[in-house]
């Protein structure tokens, strides 16, 4: 079988394309810390949330008993989008890189690799034990 043709891995591999992408973004905004008029960058967040709807009309849902719910419960709006704030820090460089931001965009950048790799190996075993192999 091959998992790279499953939607899910799909979406896994575009995440994991993005921040490796992101993280090398972030490390050029490291290394050009001192250099005179840079300006820091970032990439857009993947709107995931899209990629799925355009392969949602691949997975057809079946209702097979009156009992089962017939749509999904809303996501609580809790969570907003992060604004990228304007630094209040010059340096006599006058650009704008904030060494402790970038380190915390990287620390976080790497617990999403780390959540999509588990999320990765975890599904890969999933299906391993459905078709009845444990190597």
């Amino acid at each position: 079988m091959d998992y790279s043709k499953l939607t899910l891995f799909k979406m896994m591999g575009a995440k994991v394309g993005y921040l490796s992408e992101r993280q090398d973004t972030l490390s050029r905004n490291i290394a050009n810390l001192d250099t005179p008029g840079y300006k820091a960058r970032d990439l857009r967040e993947l709107d995931f949330n899209n990629m799925a709807a355009l392969h949602s009309n691949k997975l057809k849902m079946r209702m097979t008993s009156s009992l089962h719910t017939t749509g999904t419960p809303k996501m609580p709006d809790d969570f907003s989008d992060e604004k990228t704030r304007k630094t209040y820090e010059t340096t006599p460089v006058e650009n704008n890189v904030v060494l402790e931001e970038q380190m915390a965009k990287i620390a976080e950048t790497n617990m999403q690799f780390m959540e999509v790799t588990n999320l990765y190996k975890k599904t890969g075993a999933l299906f391993k034990t459905a078709i009845g192999t444990r190597n």
